[in-house]
């Protein structure tokens, strides 16, 4: 198993470390993609070039190239990144070439078609704009590159790396967790309310204006705000471009429907935003409408909501959509009748019916919440997590499983 972590200054991320090395020294190129601070650099630059170092791998034959430095700014455009890299090849050796937010060179494309011609170069790239998947690039490598999805600290990361567990309960940790969220710099600032605060809006400040507002040059700026902190505001309920623009509208402000839909893809596009598509159980289809949301990192969502209407249920079940991705699963929402599922995850074959809830120990909330996966009659695994303990472990083949319990699951 591929591990490396300097414990005095990395978070391990040995699951994306492990992601590389099937990969390494094959003509695959690797892309990270991710929403900004989730930890695609470090990863790259540190973990990963640390172990190539412990690996045998000599430091000219690594070569690092980060593109969001003021100082690499002459390298952003595609003759001089080339060049630059080109440079820096070692002849008969295989050269590790890591570039870190790729698509602020314009032309990027044509430089890692370039750079995959060449003999001994192993590529890896980070982005954090789905765009960097798209277009021409996608035309050029397809078949020749594997995406390494990336996300902010899972729930279990998050508890390895606090150094003060011994002193938390696993409950308070996850609320913490809950509240703060899993980029892996909010762990520098707990207890520093003000520094923290500074440090998620600058997150939010460089995705909103650098990613989302400059690159598709957004002229309704506030509308686009508007409609952001409604879609933050709504996780993991139905919504639809019709919706919002008739929200937005009957307050007042007017917004068209394709409008909407394009800001959508923005969000998307930037992570900040996970879209998951609604499943018809009984008919086995995909339905075209009323899809939820999830946001790509809590901690953020509440502090833009200025820390108010945190449910505990709809940041949970966001949680519990974010663990599913990390584990590889296909995610959807699921219809069977009238009733809804949280999820539908699919992976290698085998799907899992899940619902995620705050507490079932009220009768009423219970039977509510079964009732969807009593709905489903096929043979798959159906699960019901909630923060409760000390509860019935099934119901008439529905596990009941308490939520920390599944997401610090290895």
């Amino acid at each position: 198993m591929a591990q490396y972590v300097d414990p005095e200054k990395l978070i391990a991320r040995n699951k994306y470390l492990e992601a590389f090395v099937p990969y390494k020294d094959k003509r695959i190129i690797k892309i990270v993609t991710g929403i900004r601070r989730c930890g695609k650099s470090t990863l790259l630059f540190e973990i990963f070039a640390n172990w190539l170092r412990e690996n045998g791998a000599a430091e000219e034959q690594i070569i690092l190239v980060d593109l969001e430095k003021k100082y690499n700014a002459h390298l952003c455009s595609e003759d001089a990144l080339y060049a630059h890299i080109n440079s820096k090849l070692q002849e008969g050796k295989m050269n590790y070439v890591i570039i870190d937010e790729v698509q602020k060179c314009k032309g990027f494309q044509n430089v890692i078609n370039s750079l995959h011609t060449e003999k001994g170069v192993d590529i890896y790239v980070t982005g954090s704009n789905s765009s960097v998947l798209s277009g021409e690039l996608t035309t050029l490598i397809r078949g020749r590159s594997v995406e390494i999805k990336m996300h902010t600290l899972s729930f279990s990361e998050y508890v390895s790396a606090r150094k003060d567990k011994k002193n938390l309960s696993m409950e308070r940790l996850y609320q913490q967790y809950a509240l703060h969220g899993g980029f892996p710099f909010v762990l520098e600032f707990l207890g520093y309310d003000k520094q923290l605060s500074e440090y998620l809006e600058s997150i939010y400040n460089t995705i909103f204006k650098n990613d989302i507002v400059d690159r598709h040059t957004i002229k309704d700026v506030a509308m686009f705000e508007d409609v952001m902190r409604f879609v933050f505001d709504n996780i993991g309920k139905q919504l639809s471009v019709k919706k919002i623009s008739d929200t937005m509208t009957s307050g007042g402000r007017k917004i068209s429907q394709p409008t909407v839909e394009s800001y959508l893809g923005y969000m998307e596009e930037a992570f900040l935003f996970y879209k998951a598509g609604r499943f018809d159980v009984k008919g086995k289809d995909y339905l075209k409408f009323n899809a939820k949301y999830y946001v790509a990192d809590v901690g953020l969502r509440n502090y833009i909501l200025n820390y108010r209407g945190i449910d505990r249920g709809n940041v949970l079940e966001n949680i519990v959509y974010l663990e599913l991705l990390r584990r590889g699963y296909k995610v959807s929402a699921g219809k069977v009748d009238e009733a809804e599922i949280d999820f539908v995850a699919t992976k290698n074959g085998e799907t899992v019916y899940i619902q995620a809830a705050e507490s079932v120990k009220e009768e009423k909330t219970l039977e509510r919440e079964l009732r969807p996966l009593k709905a489903v009659k096929d043979f798959h695994s159906r699960l019901l997590l909630t923060l409760d303990y000390d509860m019935n472990k099934s119901y008439d083949g529905i596990k009941h499983i308490n939520a920390l319990d599944f997401l610090l699951e290895e």
